[in-house]
This record gives structure tokens, C-alpha cells and sequence, in this order.
């Protein structure tokens, strides 16, 4: 029979941080502070990744998902939209 194609195991599963409204992205606490996150850095569910401001009220970010590893896509202080990719989360 046809051979069936096996589908190989994903080494690196990646999840997604996803803003959860409209506003402005913050990676810092405050402009003078160390960002929540370093690049790079390892994630554990619960953590801090950044602050959406909106109408001066400040929402965290927070982990989902646990991982070895962070990657930003959305800059400091970058205009954003609800449920843009605001970062990857690598296991």
C-alpha cells in the first residue's frame, strides 16, 4: 500500500504570548528600570513579560507557558493590537 509519511517530532514546540487588548506594549516596569524579561531568558507560567497600557490603566502579561526561552517581537513602548504576537515562548 501507499507509505503512510511519518510525521517527524517537533524538537523545539514554540507557544505563543498574545497581547489581551489594544494599547501600548511596556517590556519595563518603569523607564528607568531593567525590563521584565531579558531575551533569551527562561519562563516559568505566571511570570511578568511585559505592561499593555490603555487609558492610563496597566494590565501585566503574563506567562502561560513555561519555556527555555523568550523571544520579543513587540518593541518597548510599540503601539499594539489585541491579540498581537508579543513574544515566543521556546520549551
Amino acid at each position: 500500500g501507499p507509505r503512510l509519511a511519518k510525521r517527524l517530532p517537533v524538537v523545539m514546540s514554540e507557544h505563543e504570548v498574545l497581547s489581551p487588548l489594544p494599547g501600548t506594549f511596556y517590556r519595563r516596569p518603569a523607564p528607568d528600570a531593567p525590563p521584565f524579561k531579558e531575551d533569551g531568558a527562561a519562563v516559568a507560567v505566571g511570570d511578568v513579560l511585559g505592561l499593555v497600557e490603555v487609558m492610563k490603566n496597566l494590565q501585566e502579561v503574563t506567562a502561560e507557558h513555561a519555556g527555555s526561552s523568550i523571544t520579543f517581537l513587540a518593541e518597548d513602548g510599540e503601539a499594539i493590537d489585541s491579540e498581537q504576537v508579543l513574544a515566543r515562548i521556546s520549551e
